[in-house]
């Protein structure tokens, strides 16, 4: 049984079809996988315009792990994939290499050269070959639930309905590299990241948990070009984990985006700026040592 999509940030409407998949797996007592694509389909096309991930694959990985199945297809998607025609695929791909009984897709899912394969020409093929192929229809009342509606919320700075919509808290995962130690000057230490300059995010300050080590932590983040110091700084992801005195360079870090506080703003001085970030904090610490929200679990502890 195997569910296929890119699944990128494997959001409400992701889960839906993966569900179908888990369902139809457990009636037939057969292993449920999820296919995927790395890279994603458009990066590919428009090498020139990344497309803002909202999980790139490691990301991607760690949230299919949480979904009960029982594995992952990763194809490589290039130029033979590209260019192999939707009735090949279902030939070659599903039939020769992974003898699917059971095909599980969203209801606007491509594949195939130019597109031409859809939901019915799958289900249309299935017949053919003897497959079941279920068609998950659109998540959520109104405004289906997709990457791209999500990405807008997150480039608007409404992490709170992102989060939502997802099904968990969006997160990031990189790696803890040396700054300018500014921070440390100004009274908060911080773990410096380096996120993808197409990240979806809107510049700003945000109630954040860090998880690192296996446990999770409050914190408060920046993220932008520090416009108090620099006039055309490229985006850094600044974030203070509250009450840690460790060393943090070299470690994998994980980010999760709980509310955004505030826009990036240059303020008349220093001491300004500092005053503020102590307000940051204190609304941060609020925020991340409260409540969670059962609607957008943590995906990353």
């Amino acid at each position: 049984m195997v569910a296929i999509g890119n699944f990128d940030g494997v959001h409400l409407g992701h889960k839906a079809v993966l569900a179908a998949a888990r369902e139809e797996a457990i009636g037939r007592s057969l292993p449920a996988l999820a296919m995927t694509f790395e890279p994603h389909p458009r990066s590919f096309f428009r090498p020139d315009l990344p497309i803002p991930r909202l999980t790139p694959p490691r990301e991607k990985r760690l949230l299919l792990s949480h979904e009960a199945l029982e594995g992952m297809v990763e194809l490589t998607f290039d130029a033979a994939l590209a260019s192999l025609p939707a009735e090949d695929f279902v030939r070659e791909v599903l039939i020769g290499r992974l003898g699917v009984v059971a095909v599980t897709v969203g209801w606007d899912f491509h594949f195939g050269k130019g597109r031409v394969g859809t939901p019915a020409f799958l289900t249309e093929a299935g017949a053919r070959y003897g497959f079941k192929v279920n068609v998950v229809q659109p998540f959520g009342t109104g405004t289906p639930v997709s990457s791209s509606a999500i990405r807008a919320l997150l480039k608007a700075g409404d992490v709170e309905t992102a989060n939502r919509l997802l099904g968990h808290r969006w997160f990031v995962l990189r790696e803890v590299v040396h700054g300018e130690k500014r921070g440390r000057e100004l009274g908060y230490p911080t773990a410096n990241m380096q996120l993808p300059p197409e990240t979806p995010l809107a510049e700003g300050v945000y109630a954040v948990r860090a998880s690192f080590d296996g446990h999770i932590h409050p914190a408060v983040a920046h993220f932008g070009r520090r416009v108090q110091f620099h006039e055309n700084a490229p985006p850094l992801l600044e974030t203070y984990v509250f009450d840690f005195k460790g060393d943090l360079y070299g470690k994998t870090l994980g980010v999760e985006f709980l509310a955004r506080l505030r826009g990036e703003a240059k303020f008349d001085s220093v001491d300004e700026l500092v005053s503020q970030m102590h307000r940051d904090a204190i609304e941060a610490r609020r925020i991340s040592t409260g409540p969670a929200d059962p609607l957008a679990p943590s995906a990353i502890g």
